[in-house]
C-alpha cells in the first residue's frame, strides 16, 4: 500500500491528499498545534504534533511503513526543521522511495520581468528566500546520502477556494496595488496536487519542476477580473508608493519574474486545469456555496 507522510498537512498538502484517498493511499501528517492535529484527525487522517521546535518521538513509528514524504514545512534560522530533529528517522525509513519538498519561485530573486526557468541559477534576495535555497540544497544532499528520490516543487503564489481575489472582494480587503510592469506568478492549488500525484508516481525525469500557471499578470489585473465575474465594482487603483504594505509584502513586490513552466508539460505530462487565473477564479466562484 502506498503510504504519505506529510510534515505540514496544510493547504496545499490536503489538496493532494484528497486526490489520493480515493485510490487507496494511507495518510498521515503534522501540525504545529493541538488544534491542527484534530483537523488532521477529523479529516481521517493520523495527526502528529510537530513544531519544529524540538524532536517529537511519536514520528518513528508515524513514518513506519511509508512510501512517500512531503516536506512543507518551511526552514527557519537554523535551517530545515524536519533534517534538524528527524534526518535519522526518515533515513531509517526504509519504505520510503520519494520525497517531495515544496519551495518557492522566490528562490530566484528578481530578474526585472524577464523570463527564468528550471536552469536559471537561483539569486534569492531576502532572508527568506535564501533559507529556502538552503533547504532545497540540505534535501537534495540528504538524498544523494541516502540513495532517496527528492523532488523540489518551485510554487508559485497558490491560490484556491478560501484564498483567492473572490475570497478577498467579498470579505472586503482586496486591493489593485499598481506598480508599472510588476507582474506576480500564481498556481492553482489543484493543479499543484495534480503535479504532486503525477511525480510521485515516479515520472519525471528532472529534480526541480516550477509549478505556476502559464500567465504571469499584474495583480491588479486579477483583482478587476475577479471583480467583473462577481458584478462588482473592483478597488481603487493604489500607487505602489503610497500603499501600506507589510515588510513581507514589500519585499514581494521588490522582485519581479515570469517563470516557465514548460517542464511540468513537457517533463511530467502535466496539463493544468487552471491555466490562467481567469479559469482558476471562475471555478472558484462556480464552486462558492451561495
Amino acid at each position: 500500500m502506498n503510504s504519505l507522510f506529510c510534515f505540514g498537512l496544510g493547504y496545499s498538502a490536503e489538496a493532494l491528499a484528497r486526490r489520493l484517498t480515493p485510490v487507496g493511499w494511507r495518510i498521515a501528517g503534522t501540525a504545529r498545534t493541538a488544534e491542527g492535529v484534530e483537523r488532521i484527525k477529523s479529516l481521517g487522517y493520523h495527526g502528529v504534533f510537530f513544531d519544529g521546535t524540538e524532536p517529537t518521538p511519536a514520528l518513528a513509528a508515524a513514518l513506519s511503513g511509508v512510501t512517500h514524504v512531503l516536506v512543507s514545512a518551511g526552514p527557519d534560522a537554523d535551517g530545515d526543521p524536519v533534517l534538524r530533529h528527524h534526518s535519522r528517522e526518515i533515513a531509517k525509513a526504509h519504505d520510503v522511495r520519494w520525497i517531495g519538498y515544496l519551495s518557492t519561485v522566490g528562490v530566484y530573486g528578481d530578474f526585472g520581468g524577464a523570463w527564468v526557468d528550471e536552469d536559471t541559477p537561483p539569486r534569492p534576495g531576502s532572508e527568506r528566500t535564501v533559507r529556502r535555497l538552503a533547504a532545497e540544497t540540505a534535501w537534495r544532499d540528504f538524498g544523494a546520502t541516502h540513495d532517496r528520490a527528492v523532488r523540489i516543487f518551485r510554487l508559485a503564489g497558490i491560490y484556491g477556494p478560501g484564498r483567492s481575489a473572490i475570497d478577498d472582494l467579498f470579505a472586503g480587503t482586496a486591493r489593485r496595488i499598481v506598480k508599472p510592469g510588476q507582474v506576480f506568478n500564481r498556481i492553482h492549488v489543484e493543479d499543484i496536487a495534480a503535479v504532486l500525484e503525477t511525480a510521485a508516481a515516479n515520472k519525471g525525469a528532472h529534480a526541480v519542476y516550477n509549478v505556476a500557471d502559464n500567465e504571469p499578470a499584474p495583480p491588479q489585473d486579477v483583482v478587476a477580473y475577479a471583480a467583473s465575474l462577481i458584478g462588482k465594482d473592483p478597488p481603487p487603483e493604489t500607487p505602489f508608493e503610497t500603499a501600506a504594505l507589510s515588510p513581507m509584502g514589500f519585499s514581494f513586490y521588490s522582485e519581479n519574474r515570469r517563470v516557465r513552466n514548460a517542464r511540468l508539460r513537457d517533463d511530467l505530462g502535466v496539463h493544468l486545469a487552471y491555466p490562467s487565473y481567469r479559469e482558476g477564479l471562475a471555478a472558484i466562484l462556480a464552486g462558492r456555496t451561495p
